[in-house]
Formats: C-alpha cells, structure tokens, sequence
C-alpha cells in the first residue's frame, strides 16, 4: 500500500489529521483547475469548497489511490460544468501572472494572458475542455483519456483540432480592431 493509500485509508476511519493532509496535497491543483474553468477567483475558491464535500462524502467510492487524482478532478470538472450551467453566464477572467521585470514587460503580459483567456472563452466546450486539461492543468494525453473515459486516439485527434481552433480564434483576435471608449 502506497502513501496515498494509506492516507486514504486513514480518511475513511476518520482520521482528521489524514483529511488535512489529503486537502493541503490537491487543494491548490483543484483551485487552479476551477480558476481557469470559471475565469473567476473568487467563484473557484467557492466550487473548490464544493468540490472537497463531495470528495469527503464519497471518499469510499473512490478504488485506490491511482485513480484518486482523475476521480478528483472529474468532480471538479463537474463541480465547474455545474456552477457554469447554474449561473447562466461565464463570469470574467481574474488571473495574476509572475511579476514581470518592466511595466513594459507587465503590460504585454497582461495582454497576452487576456488575449488566450478570452480565445479560450470563444472556443467550442469539447475543445476547452481539451486545451484546460493539456495546457492548463498539464495532464499527459492518457491521463486525459483515462479522466474523460475515452480512447487515446479520440483524445489525441480532440486536442489537435483544439489547438487549430484555438490558433484560428487567437489570429482572429488580434486581427480584431481594437475597442474606441
């Protein structure tokens, strides 16, 4: 029994220093995944809140901890899909990027992540999906498959038409004049 299956273990007796540790490991990477899904801090810390109910109150369906992670962050794609559909409306980017050296440097980065969050925003729900789980989250092609529940193939064809039309609405954007106040 690994680390993580031991720690999973100790949830179920209801160990509370086991939960602590459990959250303190995937907290951030369940944040950051409902960030860039609702493109809203303040919303993600409350669907992150969410999300780790669930986790608690279905902790003994979950098999190992192997397929703890995709089982984790299959409920917070759902937990985000649900808050989406609940709402009606996508609520506007918040993000913070590094602090670049110059305000020039500032600037242009601030243009740029604005620029990919709303590409993202106009892409089809299948191909942001595909672009937040291998660009954002930085899952390899299986485990994206393995998360989704589909053929390797279907995923690895999935992210290269994800990529083109993210390509084509990032070139469509900056062709776009720019908005007079």
């Amino acid at each position: 029994m690994d680390d993580l299956d031991a720690l999973i273990a100790r949830c179920r007796r209801g160990d509370a220093l086991a939960w602590e540790e459990l959250v303190r490991r995937y907290q951030g990477r369940v944040y950051g995944f409902a960030v860039h899904y609702l493109r809203d801090r303040e919303e993600a810390k409350d669907a992150a809140q969410e999300i780790f109910v669930k986790v608690y109150q279905h902790l003994g369906t979950v098999r190992d901890g192997q397929a703890f992670a995709p089982w984790l962050l299959r409920l917070a794609r759902n937990g985000c899909i649900d808050r989406i559909r609940s709402r009606g409306t996508r609520a506007a980017e918040a993000g913070d990027a590094p602090s670049p050296a110059t305000p020039e440097d500032a600037l242009l980065a601030e243009s740029r992540a604005s620029l990919l969050h709303r590409a993202i925003g106009k892409l089809n729900p299948a191909n942001r999906e595909i672009v937040l789980l291998k660009d954002i989250e930085e899952l390899t092609l299986p485990a994206i498959a393995a998360r989704l529940g589909l053929p390797l193939g279907t995923v690895k064809s999935r992210s290269n038409r994800a990529r083109g039309e993210l390509a084509k609405v990032v070139r469509s954007l900056t062709r776009e004049p720019a908005a007079v106040s």
